[in-house]
Protein backbone atom coordinates (compact mmCIF):
# COMPACT_ATOMS: atom_id res chain seq x y z
CA UNK A 1 0.00 0.00 0.00
CA UNK A 2 1.37 3.49 -1.04
CA UNK A 3 2.48 5.71 2.26
CA UNK A 4 4.68 7.81 1.69
CA UNK A 5 5.55 8.62 5.14
CA UNK A 6 7.07 5.30 5.43
CA UNK A 7 10.30 4.03 5.69
CA UNK A 8 10.27 1.15 3.05
CA UNK A 9 11.07 1.34 -0.53
CA UNK A 10 8.25 -0.33 -1.88
CA UNK A 11 5.94 1.23 0.16
CA UNK A 12 6.62 4.60 -0.27
CA UNK A 13 7.75 4.36 -4.21
CA UNK A 14 4.36 1.95 -4.59
CA UNK A 15 4.18 0.03 -8.07
CA UNK A 16 0.80 -0.46 -7.57
CA UNK A 17 0.14 3.36 -7.16
CA UNK A 18 2.14 4.21 -10.34
CA UNK A 19 0.22 1.96 -12.58
CA UNK A 20 -3.17 3.69 -11.31
CA UNK A 21 -2.14 7.29 -11.59
CA UNK A 22 -1.00 6.33 -14.78
CA UNK A 23 -4.49 4.76 -15.71
CA UNK A 24 -6.19 7.64 -14.26
CA UNK A 25 -3.96 9.89 -16.28
CA UNK A 26 -5.00 8.10 -18.97
CA UNK A 27 -8.51 8.35 -18.60
CA UNK A 28 -8.49 12.05 -17.82
CA UNK A 29 -6.16 13.47 -20.34
CA UNK A 30 -8.70 15.20 -21.98
CA UNK A 31 -10.61 15.70 -18.88
CA UNK A 32 -11.37 19.75 -19.47
CA UNK A 33 -13.07 20.34 -15.79
CA UNK A 34 -10.53 17.90 -14.09
CA UNK A 35 -7.19 19.72 -15.91
CA UNK A 36 -8.44 22.81 -15.15
CA UNK A 37 -9.50 22.62 -11.34
CA UNK A 38 -5.60 21.01 -11.27
CA UNK A 39 -4.38 23.94 -13.25
CA UNK A 40 -5.67 26.41 -10.67
CA UNK A 41 -4.35 24.54 -7.93
CA UNK A 42 -0.94 24.55 -9.37
CA UNK A 43 -1.01 28.71 -9.67
CA UNK A 44 -1.10 28.60 -5.93
CA UNK A 45 2.50 27.62 -6.18
CA UNK A 46 2.21 24.76 -3.27
CA UNK A 47 2.58 21.95 -5.81
CA UNK A 48 0.86 19.27 -7.21
CA UNK A 49 0.22 15.54 -6.31
CA UNK A 50 2.18 12.97 -8.26
CA UNK A 51 -1.74 11.88 -9.67
CA UNK A 52 -2.38 15.51 -10.54
CA UNK A 53 0.87 15.76 -12.15
CA UNK A 54 0.70 12.72 -14.28
CA UNK A 55 -3.08 14.46 -15.78
CA UNK A 56 -1.03 17.19 -16.87
CA UNK A 57 2.04 15.41 -18.64
CA UNK A 58 -1.00 13.47 -20.40
CA UNK A 59 -2.81 16.20 -21.33
CA UNK A 60 -2.53 16.38 -25.07
CA UNK A 61 -5.13 19.73 -25.44
CA UNK A 62 -3.28 22.25 -27.18
CA UNK A 63 -4.22 25.47 -25.37
CA UNK A 64 -3.78 23.68 -22.35
CA UNK A 65 -0.56 22.47 -23.05
CA UNK A 66 0.43 26.18 -23.62
CA UNK A 67 -1.08 27.14 -20.59
CA UNK A 68 0.64 24.28 -18.70
CA UNK A 69 4.36 25.71 -20.27
CA UNK A 70 3.22 29.35 -19.27
CA UNK A 71 2.63 28.62 -16.15
CA UNK A 72 6.10 26.15 -15.65
CA UNK A 73 7.85 29.43 -16.87
CA UNK A 74 6.22 32.00 -14.46
CA UNK A 75 6.56 29.74 -11.59
CA UNK A 76 10.19 28.96 -12.60
CA UNK A 77 10.57 33.16 -12.61
CA UNK A 78 8.71 33.51 -9.32
CA UNK A 79 10.92 31.03 -7.18
CA UNK A 80 14.14 31.49 -8.77
CA UNK A 81 13.94 34.58 -10.77
CA UNK A 82 16.06 35.01 -13.79
CA UNK A 83 19.57 33.17 -12.42
CA UNK A 84 21.01 30.25 -13.35
CA UNK A 85 23.78 28.37 -10.95
CA UNK A 86 26.86 27.12 -12.64
CA UNK A 87 28.83 23.91 -11.80
CA UNK A 88 31.21 21.65 -13.48
CA UNK A 89 31.18 17.68 -12.64
CA UNK A 90 34.85 16.31 -11.69
CA UNK A 91 35.02 12.09 -12.19
CA UNK A 92 37.98 11.17 -9.78
CA UNK A 93 37.46 7.61 -10.19
CA UNK A 94 36.04 4.98 -12.69
CA UNK A 95 36.57 1.89 -11.10
CA UNK A 96 33.38 0.35 -10.60
CA UNK A 97 31.87 -3.19 -9.17
CA UNK A 98 28.38 -2.49 -10.71
CA UNK A 99 26.96 -4.14 -14.03
CA UNK A 100 25.00 -1.34 -15.00
CA UNK A 101 24.35 -2.26 -18.67
CA UNK A 102 23.82 1.15 -19.54
CA UNK A 103 27.21 2.71 -17.92
CA UNK A 104 30.47 2.21 -19.58
CA UNK A 105 32.36 1.72 -16.14
CA UNK A 106 30.53 -1.50 -15.36
CA UNK A 107 32.91 -3.92 -14.51
CA UNK A 108 33.02 -6.31 -17.59
CA UNK A 109 34.06 -3.82 -19.72
CA UNK A 110 37.28 -4.75 -20.07
CA UNK A 111 38.97 -2.10 -22.76
CA UNK A 112 37.84 1.45 -20.90
CA UNK A 113 40.59 2.68 -19.63
CA UNK A 114 40.44 2.35 -15.70
CA UNK A 115 41.79 5.40 -13.95
CA UNK A 116 41.25 7.14 -10.55
CA UNK A 117 43.16 10.54 -9.88
CA UNK A 118 45.89 10.89 -7.42
CA UNK A 119 45.08 14.07 -4.55
CA UNK A 120 48.28 15.76 -6.66
CA UNK A 121 46.26 15.13 -10.35
CA UNK A 122 42.78 16.13 -8.52
CA UNK A 123 44.91 19.12 -7.29
CA UNK A 124 45.58 20.34 -10.98
CA UNK A 125 41.84 19.87 -12.36
CA UNK A 126 40.68 21.59 -9.58
CA UNK A 127 42.77 24.65 -10.44
CA UNK A 128 42.29 24.05 -14.40
CA UNK A 129 38.53 24.58 -13.45
CA UNK A 130 39.06 27.86 -11.00
CA UNK A 131 40.96 28.88 -13.97
CA UNK A 132 37.94 28.47 -15.84
CA UNK A 133 36.12 30.34 -13.24
CA UNK A 134 34.18 27.45 -11.59
CA UNK A 135 33.24 27.94 -7.77
CA UNK A 136 30.65 24.68 -7.09
CA UNK A 137 32.28 20.94 -8.42
CA UNK A 138 30.06 17.89 -8.37
CA UNK A 139 32.27 14.65 -7.42
CA UNK A 140 31.84 11.60 -9.24
CA UNK A 141 32.77 8.18 -8.90
CA UNK A 142 32.46 4.47 -9.36
CA UNK A 143 31.22 2.03 -6.59
CA UNK A 144 34.52 0.75 -5.91
CA UNK A 145 35.04 -0.34 -2.02
CA UNK A 146 39.06 -1.29 -2.76
CA UNK A 147 39.62 1.75 -4.98
CA UNK A 148 37.27 4.01 -3.88
CA UNK A 149 36.50 3.92 -0.27
CA UNK A 150 34.99 6.78 1.65
CA UNK A 151 38.52 8.01 3.06
CA UNK A 152 39.44 8.84 -0.63
CA UNK A 153 36.14 10.21 -1.73
CA UNK A 154 37.14 12.53 2.18
CA UNK A 155 40.63 13.05 1.18
CA UNK A 156 39.94 14.35 -2.43
CA UNK A 157 36.89 16.70 -0.54
CA UNK A 158 39.41 18.03 1.96
CA UNK A 159 41.67 18.41 -0.95
CA UNK A 160 39.35 20.26 -3.27
CA UNK A 161 38.57 22.76 -0.40
CA UNK A 162 42.08 23.73 0.36
CA UNK A 163 43.19 24.94 -3.16
CA UNK A 164 43.81 28.71 -3.33
CA UNK A 165 44.80 29.87 -7.16
CA UNK A 166 44.91 33.84 -7.64
CA UNK A 167 41.47 34.94 -7.06
CA UNK A 168 40.14 30.88 -7.59
CA UNK A 169 38.44 28.70 -5.31
CA UNK A 170 35.92 26.08 -4.69
CA UNK A 171 32.97 26.97 -2.39
CA UNK A 172 30.93 24.01 -2.56
CA UNK A 173 31.40 20.52 -3.42
CA UNK A 174 28.46 18.46 -3.87
CA UNK A 175 29.07 14.42 -4.06
CA UNK A 176 27.43 12.07 -6.40
CA UNK A 177 28.78 8.47 -4.95
CA UNK A 178 26.88 5.53 -4.81
CA UNK A 179 24.53 4.49 -1.70
CA UNK A 180 26.19 4.21 1.30
CA UNK A 181 25.60 4.31 4.87
CA UNK A 182 24.41 6.46 7.49
CA UNK A 183 28.11 6.55 9.55
CA UNK A 184 29.32 7.21 6.03
CA UNK A 185 26.88 10.05 5.38
CA UNK A 186 27.53 11.77 8.51
CA UNK A 187 31.33 11.76 7.26
CA UNK A 188 30.32 13.25 4.42
CA UNK A 189 28.18 16.29 6.04
CA UNK A 190 30.83 16.58 8.41
CA UNK A 191 33.30 17.20 5.47
CA UNK A 192 31.48 20.20 4.37
CA UNK A 193 29.28 18.60 1.48
CA UNK A 194 26.97 20.84 0.08
CA UNK A 195 24.00 18.56 -1.70
CA UNK A 196 24.00 14.82 -1.93
CA UNK A 197 22.97 13.53 -4.94
CA UNK A 198 22.26 10.04 -6.08
CA UNK A 199 20.36 8.73 -9.19
CA UNK A 200 17.62 6.42 -8.82
CA UNK A 201 17.99 5.20 -13.12
CA UNK A 202 14.97 3.85 -12.74
CA UNK A 203 11.90 3.27 -9.83
CA UNK A 204 10.75 -0.23 -11.50
CA UNK A 205 12.02 -2.73 -9.30
CA UNK A 206 11.61 -5.32 -11.59
CA UNK A 207 13.22 -2.91 -14.56
CA UNK A 208 16.30 -2.41 -11.75
CA UNK A 209 16.91 -5.26 -10.76
CA UNK A 210 17.33 -6.34 -14.55
CA UNK A 211 19.67 -3.04 -15.42
CA UNK A 212 21.70 -3.64 -12.07
CA UNK A 213 22.52 -7.29 -12.46
CA UNK A 214 25.65 -7.74 -10.49
CA UNK A 215 27.36 -5.74 -7.80
CA UNK A 216 26.27 -4.03 -4.73
CA UNK A 217 23.70 -1.53 -6.74
CA UNK A 218 21.29 -4.57 -7.76
CA UNK A 219 19.60 -3.96 -4.02
CA UNK A 220 16.91 -1.98 -5.61
CA UNK A 221 16.28 -1.43 -1.11
CA UNK A 222 19.52 -0.80 -0.18
CA UNK A 223 19.64 2.15 -3.31
CA UNK A 224 16.34 3.34 -3.07
CA UNK A 225 16.52 3.69 0.78
CA UNK A 226 19.73 6.06 0.37
CA UNK A 227 17.82 9.92 0.49
CA UNK A 228 16.23 8.40 4.06
CA UNK A 229 19.82 7.26 5.20
CA UNK A 230 21.59 10.78 4.31
CA UNK A 231 19.01 12.77 6.18
CA UNK A 232 20.13 10.87 8.97
CA UNK A 233 23.30 11.39 8.50
CA UNK A 234 22.95 15.32 8.86
CA UNK A 235 22.38 15.94 4.86
CA UNK A 236 19.63 17.70 4.52
CA UNK A 237 20.11 18.86 0.91
CA UNK A 238 19.63 15.92 -1.27
CA UNK A 239 19.60 15.39 -5.58
CA UNK A 240 17.06 13.12 -6.55
CA UNK A 241 17.11 11.83 -10.78
CA UNK A 242 16.15 9.25 -13.23
CA UNK A 243 17.96 8.27 -16.19
CA UNK A 244 14.78 8.58 -18.78
CA UNK A 245 15.09 5.80 -21.54
CA UNK A 246 15.55 2.78 -19.09
CA UNK A 247 11.32 2.68 -18.53
CA UNK A 248 8.50 4.29 -19.21
CA UNK A 249 8.59 7.81 -18.75
CA UNK A 250 5.37 8.37 -17.34
CA UNK A 251 6.06 5.59 -14.55
CA UNK A 252 9.84 7.22 -13.79
CA UNK A 253 7.80 10.98 -13.47
CA UNK A 254 5.47 9.30 -11.01
CA UNK A 255 7.97 7.38 -9.37
CA UNK A 256 10.18 10.76 -8.67
CA UNK A 257 7.29 12.89 -7.59
CA UNK A 258 6.18 9.70 -5.41
CA UNK A 259 9.83 9.89 -3.67
CA UNK A 260 10.11 14.00 -3.52
CA UNK A 261 6.34 13.66 -1.60
CA UNK A 262 7.90 10.50 0.66
CA UNK A 263 11.02 13.05 1.21
CA UNK A 264 8.52 16.23 2.36
CA UNK A 265 5.75 13.63 4.02
CA UNK A 266 8.87 11.90 6.35
CA UNK A 267 11.51 14.49 6.94
CA UNK A 268 9.79 17.57 6.32
CA UNK A 269 12.29 18.55 3.68
CA UNK A 270 12.06 18.02 -0.37
CA UNK A 271 14.57 17.25 -2.48
CA UNK A 272 16.93 20.66 -3.28
CA UNK A 273 17.58 19.65 -6.62
CA UNK A 274 15.97 17.44 -9.32
CA UNK A 275 17.82 15.74 -12.22
CA UNK A 276 16.56 15.47 -15.59
CA UNK A 277 19.15 13.09 -17.57
CA UNK A 278 18.52 10.77 -21.20
CA UNK A 279 20.65 7.82 -21.78
CA UNK A 280 23.26 8.95 -23.89
CA UNK A 281 26.04 7.05 -26.24
CA UNK A 282 29.20 6.26 -24.46
CA UNK A 283 32.26 3.39 -25.66
CA UNK A 284 30.28 0.49 -25.25
CA UNK A 285 27.30 2.03 -24.63
CA UNK A 286 24.25 2.64 -27.74
CA UNK A 287 21.22 4.32 -26.57
CA UNK A 288 19.28 2.63 -29.18
CA UNK A 289 19.35 -0.77 -27.31
CA UNK A 290 16.64 0.91 -25.05
CA UNK A 291 13.31 1.24 -25.96
CA UNK A 292 12.04 3.66 -23.74
CA UNK A 293 14.15 7.02 -25.59
CA UNK A 294 11.95 10.11 -25.25
CA UNK A 295 11.87 12.93 -27.82
CA UNK A 296 12.49 16.78 -27.37
CA UNK A 297 9.12 17.38 -27.37
CA UNK A 298 8.17 14.75 -24.61
CA UNK A 299 11.66 15.59 -22.43
CA UNK A 300 10.68 19.69 -22.60
CA UNK A 301 6.71 18.57 -21.28
CA UNK A 302 8.68 16.65 -18.25
CA UNK A 303 10.33 19.39 -17.30
CA UNK A 304 7.26 21.75 -17.41
CA UNK A 305 5.46 19.60 -15.06
CA UNK A 306 8.00 18.40 -12.80
CA UNK A 307 8.42 22.40 -11.98
CA UNK A 308 5.32 22.96 -11.57
CA UNK A 309 4.32 19.71 -9.31
CA UNK A 310 7.62 20.30 -7.10
CA UNK A 311 7.97 24.53 -7.48
CA UNK A 312 10.73 25.21 -4.89
CA UNK A 313 13.26 22.59 -6.16
CA UNK A 314 16.27 23.07 -8.23
CA UNK A 315 16.09 21.58 -11.75
CA UNK A 316 19.08 20.74 -13.34
CA UNK A 317 19.83 19.59 -16.93
CA UNK A 318 23.82 18.53 -17.78
CA UNK A 319 25.75 19.27 -21.16
CA UNK A 320 24.63 15.76 -22.22
CA UNK A 321 21.56 18.00 -23.66
CA UNK A 322 22.47 20.39 -26.83
CA UNK A 323 22.79 23.95 -26.66
CA UNK A 324 19.32 23.98 -28.65
CA UNK A 325 17.46 21.65 -25.75
CA UNK A 326 19.06 23.65 -22.96
CA UNK A 327 17.96 26.62 -24.02
CA UNK A 328 14.08 25.35 -24.58
CA UNK A 329 14.18 23.86 -21.21
CA UNK A 330 15.82 26.74 -19.25
CA UNK A 331 12.54 28.37 -19.99
CA UNK A 332 10.19 25.74 -18.36
CA UNK A 333 11.88 25.24 -15.13
CA UNK A 334 15.88 24.48 -15.22
CA UNK A 335 17.73 26.32 -12.57
CA UNK A 336 20.89 25.25 -12.33
CA UNK A 337 22.84 23.73 -15.35
CA UNK A 338 26.57 22.36 -16.03
CA UNK A 339 29.22 24.18 -17.88
CA UNK A 340 32.56 23.09 -19.93
CA UNK A 341 31.89 20.06 -18.51
CA UNK A 342 34.42 16.84 -18.82
CA UNK A 343 32.73 13.11 -18.16
CA UNK A 344 35.87 11.67 -18.24
CA UNK A 345 38.69 10.95 -15.45
CA UNK A 346 40.45 13.68 -15.88
CA UNK A 347 40.59 16.06 -18.76
CA UNK A 348 40.61 19.93 -17.62
CA UNK A 349 43.75 20.33 -16.79
CA UNK A 350 45.02 18.31 -19.93
CA UNK A 351 43.05 17.10 -22.96
CA UNK A 352 42.37 13.08 -22.71
CA UNK A 353 43.57 11.34 -25.93
CA UNK A 354 40.66 9.79 -27.86
CA UNK A 355 41.95 6.47 -27.61
CA UNK A 356 42.07 6.58 -24.33
CA UNK A 357 39.02 8.26 -23.47
CA UNK A 358 37.30 7.43 -19.98
CA UNK A 359 34.30 9.68 -20.22
CA UNK A 360 31.27 8.36 -18.71
CA UNK A 361 29.02 9.64 -21.68
CA UNK A 362 29.27 11.49 -24.65
CA UNK A 363 28.65 15.24 -24.12
CA UNK A 364 26.35 17.33 -26.69
CA UNK A 365 27.26 21.03 -25.71
CA UNK A 366 30.95 21.55 -26.03
CA UNK A 367 31.26 25.25 -25.46
CA UNK A 368 33.77 26.48 -23.08
CA UNK A 369 32.18 27.92 -19.90
CA UNK A 370 32.94 31.78 -21.41
CA UNK A 371 30.71 30.60 -24.12
CA UNK A 372 27.77 29.21 -22.09
CA UNK A 373 28.01 32.45 -20.00
CA UNK A 374 28.27 34.88 -22.76
CA UNK A 375 25.01 32.95 -24.19
CA UNK A 376 23.00 32.69 -20.81
CA UNK A 377 23.23 36.80 -20.33
CA UNK A 378 22.48 37.25 -24.09
CA UNK A 379 19.09 35.53 -23.52
CA UNK A 380 18.45 37.78 -20.01
CA UNK A 381 19.93 35.17 -17.68
CA UNK A 382 22.43 36.08 -14.45
CA UNK A 383 24.96 33.14 -14.67
CA UNK A 384 25.31 32.51 -10.76
CA UNK A 385 28.10 31.22 -8.61
CA UNK A 386 26.48 31.88 -5.84
CA UNK A 387 27.65 29.35 -2.83
CA UNK A 388 25.78 32.30 0.44
CA UNK A 389 22.85 29.22 1.64
CA UNK A 390 25.17 26.60 2.54
CA UNK A 391 27.89 28.65 3.80
CA UNK A 392 25.27 30.31 5.76
CA UNK A 393 23.19 27.49 7.26
CA UNK A 394 20.52 28.07 4.93
CA UNK A 395 20.13 24.51 3.57
CA UNK A 396 17.30 21.62 4.47
CA UNK A 397 13.93 23.22 6.07
CA UNK A 398 15.43 26.41 6.49
CA UNK A 399 16.30 27.00 2.31
CA UNK A 400 12.72 25.09 2.12
CA UNK A 401 11.21 27.43 3.84
CA UNK A 402 12.80 30.68 2.60
CA UNK A 403 12.45 29.17 -0.95
CA UNK A 404 8.69 28.32 -0.65
CA UNK A 405 8.18 32.23 0.57
CA UNK A 406 10.08 33.62 -2.22
CA UNK A 407 12.32 35.25 0.45
CA UNK A 408 15.27 33.36 -1.20
CA UNK A 409 15.17 36.20 -3.98
CA UNK A 410 16.38 38.36 -1.59
CA UNK A 411 20.18 36.96 -0.97
CA UNK A 412 19.77 34.92 -4.40
CA UNK A 413 19.66 38.04 -6.58
CA UNK A 414 22.45 40.30 -5.21
CA UNK A 415 24.22 37.30 -4.76
CA UNK A 416 24.43 36.42 -8.23
CA UNK A 417 25.21 39.96 -9.53
CA UNK A 418 28.43 39.88 -7.02
CA UNK A 419 29.89 36.49 -8.13
CA UNK A 420 29.17 37.19 -11.52
CA UNK A 421 30.94 40.52 -11.28
CA UNK A 422 33.52 38.60 -9.85
CA UNK A 423 33.78 35.98 -12.86
CA UNK A 424 33.69 39.13 -15.41
CA UNK A 425 36.96 40.51 -13.59
CA UNK A 426 38.61 37.04 -12.96
CA UNK A 427 37.90 35.36 -16.17
CA UNK A 428 36.09 36.60 -18.82
CA UNK A 429 36.47 37.49 -22.35
CA UNK A 430 36.29 41.46 -23.76
CA UNK A 431 33.26 40.46 -25.26
CA UNK A 432 31.68 38.67 -22.22
CA UNK A 433 33.22 41.17 -20.11
CA UNK A 434 30.86 44.14 -21.77
CA UNK A 435 27.83 42.28 -21.71
CA UNK A 436 27.97 41.19 -17.98
CA UNK A 437 28.63 45.15 -16.55
CA UNK A 438 26.15 46.24 -19.06
CA UNK A 439 23.29 42.80 -17.46
CA UNK A 440 24.46 43.62 -13.99
CA UNK A 441 23.78 47.65 -14.20
CA UNK A 442 20.33 47.06 -15.51
CA UNK A 443 20.08 44.11 -12.98
CA UNK A 444 20.77 46.72 -10.15
CA UNK A 445 17.10 47.93 -10.82
CA UNK A 446 15.84 45.13 -9.71
CA UNK A 447 16.20 45.03 -6.51
CA UNK A 448 13.38 46.37 -4.49
CA UNK A 449 15.57 47.33 -0.95
CA UNK A 450 17.48 50.97 -1.14
CA UNK A 451 19.92 50.13 1.36
CA UNK A 452 20.43 46.97 -0.04
CA UNK A 453 21.15 47.98 -3.33
CA UNK A 454 23.56 50.37 -1.78
CA UNK A 455 25.48 48.04 -0.43
CA UNK A 456 26.24 45.70 -3.82
CA UNK A 457 27.19 48.68 -5.42
CA UNK A 458 29.46 49.36 -3.06
CA UNK A 459 30.53 45.84 -3.60
CA UNK A 460 30.96 45.65 -6.98
CA UNK A 461 33.32 48.54 -6.58
CA UNK A 462 35.65 46.40 -3.86
CA UNK A 463 35.16 43.63 -6.60
CA UNK A 464 36.89 45.53 -8.96
CA UNK A 465 39.74 46.71 -6.72
CA UNK A 466 40.25 43.30 -5.82
CA UNK A 467 38.60 41.72 -3.16
CA UNK A 468 36.39 39.12 -3.28
CA UNK A 469 33.82 36.50 -1.77
CA UNK A 470 30.86 39.04 -0.74
CA UNK A 471 27.42 37.76 -0.52
CA UNK A 472 24.10 38.30 1.96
Amino acid sequence: MYDPKSSKAEEFICHEEILASMEYAEKNKNNLQLIDEILEKARLRKGLSHREAAVLLDCNIPEKNAEIYALAEQIKKDFYGNRIVLFAPLYLSNYCVNGCVYCPYHAKNKHIPRKKMTQEEIRKEVIALQDMGHKRLALEAGEDPVNNPIEYILESIKTIYGIKHKNGAIRRVNVNIAATTVENYRKLHEAGIGTYILFQETYNKESYEKLHPTGPKHNYTWHTEAMDRAMAGGIDDVGLGVLFGLESYRYEFSGILMHAEHLEAAFGVGPHTISVPRIRRADDIDPDAFDNGIDDDTFAKIVACIRIAVPYTGMIVSTRESQKTRERVLHLGISQISGGSKTSVGGYSEPEPEDESSAQFDISDKRTLDEVIKWLMEMGYIPSFCTACYREGRTGDRFMELCKSKQIQNCCHPNALMTLKEYLVDYASPETRAIGEKLIQSELGSIPKEKVKEVVIDRLGKIEDGKRDFYF
